[in-house]
């Protein structure tokens, strides 16, 4: 792979940060240009696909680069914590079951299109889906199925499973991210036209809208100047938190290796599993504390902040040129997520679910924790938790999810 022009971390942040204020201030300009540009491009979007440009052209890689590492260990459980620090518990138990099945229906997408996937493309052309050994096909989309159920960890434990050979596992992951980051991008678009959607589906979104308007009345009843004092309340309470989950991480990994190896079906001795759990947790206790009055000084704001930064971590992970090196794959893939969307859209059509609980459900599963909030934050900041608890939910059935759908497609194959 070639050098990219720069290769300082610091430097690719700078960039990054002037990409994100560029975007900010574009999208709040007054200007009737940038208004009728954003009326059809979310700002979000652009966060997300701008990075990748500068990735396919050469200017910075992922590789080698530490900044996702950062944003997604440190910077994203902040913000669960600061963005759930003033949530109405009661309001989330309201947007009732809808959003659970949507979940599922998003796993059984995944389920039965990673083999219908492995079918069509081998009726047409069989030599992509042929292989031999550890270089069989099936056992890496297998940790493609563990990825888009529940993330990194359940993949991690699909290729300790499958033991696809490491040239078709890199080839794989290559796959999972581009094409779940390009349907990340379709829904980030969804999130600005769901009034429509929800029209087209009958969707009743009225318990989504009083959770907005709930979260919004409180901000706005707590609201005051911000003081350095606050700000350092609000970053030193987010990241007392985010080191608590990382000291639970580190005790809990070799724990459970040593004494339950069995709960790794479960993706229990993954690190950042229990970051995540920590972070959601430890929000959602301190709103029911006076610490929940810190969402007047900006605390949400600064999640809301932190979100986007790892949003441009993330695109910046997408190199539109890949598409060059693995074609045939990258067909699987895309039909692949096209049965996910299918099977979304006709349960949604079928039960009336706003389009909000198809977009978090889906990416609570392909995405997993890392980017099913920003998806529910597109909505609304006030709806993020709803993502991470769908995501929490991806961590427990991804593994088992993803052993079905492996076995199903090494039984096509």
């Amino acid at each position: 792979m070639e050098t990219p022009l720069i290769t300082n971390d610091a430097v690719v942040f700078g960039l990054l940060m002037a990409i994100l204020a560029a975007i900010f201030i574009t999208s709040h300009s007054d200007k009737p240009g940038w208004k009728k540009f954003y009326r059809f491009v979310p700002s979000l979007l652009l966060c997300y696909f701008v990075p990748s440009i500068f990735t396919t052209l050469g200017v910075i890689s992922p590789d080698g680069s530490s900044l996702y590492h950062v944003a997604s260990r440190y910077l994203l459980p902040a913000s669960l914590i600061l963005l759930t620090l003033s949530i109405d518990l009661k309001a989330i138990m309201n947007l009732g079951w809808k959003a659970v099945v949507m979940f599922f229906a998003g796993t059984t997408g995944i389920i039965i299109g990673g083999p219908l996937a492995l079918l069509i493309v081998g009726a047409v052309n069989p030599d992509i889906v042929g292989g031999a050994g550890p270089d069989e096909v099936w056992r890496g989309l297998a940790t493609v199925a563990g990825s888009w159920i529940g993330g990194g960890a359940n993949q991690t434990a699909m290729y300790e499973t499958f033991q696809p050979s490491d040239t078709l596992f890199s080839a794989m992951i290559t796959v999972d991210i581009i094409v779940a980051n390009i349907w990340m991008a379709f829904l980030l678009y969804g999130a600005g036209i769901s009034d429509k959607v929800d029209s087209w589906f009958k969707a009743d979104s009225s318990a989504i809208e009083a959770l907005k308007k709930s979260v919004a009345d409180y901000q706005a009843s707590i609201a005051k100047v911000t003081s350095l004092v606050d700000l350092t309340k609000i970053a030193a309470i987010a990241f007392i938190i985010v080191a608590l989950g990382h000291i639970v991480g580190d005790f809990m990994n070799p724990f459970i290796e040593e004494n339950f190896p069995g709960l790794r079906k479960l993706s229990l001795n993954s690190q950042f599993f229990w970051i995540i759990v920590v972070a959601t947790i430890g929000g959602f206790a301190l709103s029911f504390t006076k610490h929940r009055e810190l969402e007047g000084a900006g605390a949400s704001k600064i999640g809301s902040l932190f979100l986007y930064i790892l949003v441009m971590t993330i695109g910046m992970k997408m190199d539109l040129g890949a598409f060059a090196d693995v074609p045939g794959f990258f067909v699987i893939g895309f039909i692949w997520i096209i049965i996910h969307v299918i099977i979304l859209l006709g349960v949604g059509k079928l039960i009336k679910a706003p389009f909000f609980f198809t977009a978090v459900g889906s990416q609570a599963n392909v995405g997993g924790a890392a980017s099913a909030p920003i998806v529910a934050s597109a909505f609304s900041p006030a709806l993020a938790p709803v993502g991470v608890l769908l995501a929490v939910l991806g961590y427990g059935v991804g593994t088992f999810g993803a052993l079905l759908c492996g076995w199903i497609m090494q039984a096509i194959s």
